[in-house]
């Protein structure tokens, strides 16, 4: 057999899918995840001290405040990126933030950055890509630090972001039953060449691509859905597992379901960063409405898998299944949702104290 997506030889069956099931499990940008827990474990013990929402893997932390509800997130740039495409780490760090917060089913309100390169040369490439960036997707950047004396070599950018939300899609809320919905713009090309990555932004126009994000808002305020990740650096089928292990759930995956452009193989599809890319658990009475919405949007979606109780997470192609993660067995980020904590609020969970 041939994949046609590259030409290059392809396996059928339970080979296939032990190449798939390996190559996501090894992929950097999963594994990478496994330090989250200790950070979360030691920095959860300040969450005493706030009036936030308790956190079980959410994209954005939560705050609630005047009858809405204000979100905050911060990412940072790996360095790689930094030094080998400066101007296109200036675009993503706007990109990925702004990301995170539709993804939680907010609005972004304004950002600050800490930026530091003793490279004039790399310092303007870097700025120049966070003004485009917040052009193209109409957020201001309101402040932040500059370090003007770091080594070309030691360079780093992380942004900061706030938004705000009347209803929420959260991390860990996914219920057995719900489909898996994949939303992802097929309409781009490969991205930076310092991380797999795919662009369905260069080429589309500020309005277009809030028309495209504004699907985020508006699931969660019809209510279609509870429980959200954009697709990062962990790829697709990484971040729909990251999803259901915070939810404290298992899932089936249909590798066969996932859409994909034919221009890209299979492995490398799954490994990509999205410029725009969301999964969404859903009820299966809304999914029809929620898929509707996204081809409103010139977005394409398909139903790839079903959330489970049991802590696996299965993929399959035909009749052929094996396991990806065994959440009794082992971890990604080791974050988990422990409904003994919480009990039932308006618009999401709240502290049961």
């Amino acid at each position: 057999m041939v994949d046609n997506a590259n030409g290059s030889p392809s396996l059928s069956g339970n080979d296939e899918l032990d190449d798939i099931v390996q190559a996501v499990r090894n992929y950097l940008g999963l594994v990478r995840k496994n330090s989250i827990k200790y950070v979360f474990e030691i920095l959860k013990q300040t969450h005493q001290f706030g009036i936030q929402l308790p956190n079980y893997g959410d994209d954005a932390a939560v705050i609630p405040w005047k009858g809405e509800y204000l979100l905050l997130a911060a990412d940072g740039m790996m360095a790689g990126l930094l030094i080998n495409e400066p101007y296109a780490a200036g675009k993503a760090a706007v990109m990925v933030t702004v990301n995170d917060i539709y993804a939680m089913g907010g609005r972004p309100i304004g950002m600050v950055n800490v930026l530091a390169s003793g490279d004039e040369r790399q310092r303007s490439s870097i700025v120049n890509g966070i003004e485009k960036g917040c052009r193209k997707l109409q957020v201001p950047m309101l402040g932040g630090h500059t370090h003007p004396d770091t080594a070309t070599g030691e360079a780093s950018l992380s942004v900061a972001i706030l938004g705000s939300a009347t209803k929420l899609l959260r991390s860990h809320q996914a219920r057995e039953g719900d489909d898996l919905i994949l939303g992802i713009d097929l309409n781009g090309r490969r991205g930076c060449k310092s991380v797999v990555s795919w662009d369905a932004n260069s080429g589309s126009t500020p309005e277009q691509l809030l028309f495209r994000l504004e699907a985020l808002p508006e699931i969660a305020e019809k209510e279609l859905s509870c429980a959200a990740k954009d697709i990062s650096n962990a790829g697709i089928l990484g971040t729909i597992s990251i999803m259901l292990e915070n939810s404290g759930k298992g899932g089936e995956i249909d590798i066969e379901a996932i859409p994909r452009p034919m221009s890209i193989g299979l492995i490398d599809w799954l490994h990509c960063f999205q410029s725009f890319g969301f999964i969404l658990a859903v009820q299966p009475e809304h999914s029809k409405e929620v898929q509707d919405l996204f081809l409103a949007r010139n977005i394409d979606s398909a139903i790839v898998g079903k959330v489970t109780s049991s802590p696996l997470v299965r993929v399959h192609k035909g009749s052929k299944r094996k396991t990806l993660f065994n959440f009794e067995k082992e971890e990604i980020t080791g974050i988990r949702f422990d409904p003994k904590c919480l009990a039932p609020g308006k618009n999401g969970l709240k502290k049961a104290f």
